[in-house]
């Protein structure tokens, strides 16, 4: 298993930023819809990135996560997977990048955009649509 560095170096932050471009391009690979990403960074120490995104079925929702976690340990990185088995709602823990992958209507009943969005003075906060 490769030792990342912390995110608060410039090396851990690069391997961050590293590690969010793949989860992007491989979201965008496998046709997942209405990606998101929410930066954390100051806002939590889970991660720098929360990325959601859905797919058309429980089918292409356990194809996508199936598929990142692969590229990420590919990358040399580390992929906790849970809720593979249902695939309405899938959480690959990926360390610095927490992705959620849901169906559709899982999505919009959790809003789990909303509840990232508003930061501590009730502002929007920066989100980031791809």
């Amino acid at each position: 298993m490769k030792a990342l560095k912390p995110a608060t170096s410039e090396i851990g932050r690069a391997e961050s930023a590293a590690l969010h471009a793949l989860v992007m391009k491989s979201l965008d690979d496998d046709q997942a819809q209405d990606i998101v990403s929410i930066p954390l960074e100051g806002k939590s120490n889970i991660a720098d990135h929360m990325v959601i995104a859905e797919g058309r079925s429980t089918r292409q929702v356990a194809s996508i996560a199936q598929k990142l976690a692969e590229r990420i340990k590919q990358a040399g990185g580390t992929a906790r997977v849970e809720g593979l088995a249902n695939a309405d709602w899938v959480l690959i823990d990926a360390g610095d990048v927490i992705v959620h992958l849901f169906r559709p209507e899982v999505r919009s009943f959790y809003n789990l955009e909303r509840m990232w969005a508003v930061d501590e003075e009730g502002d929007a906060a920066d989100v980031v649509e791809a």
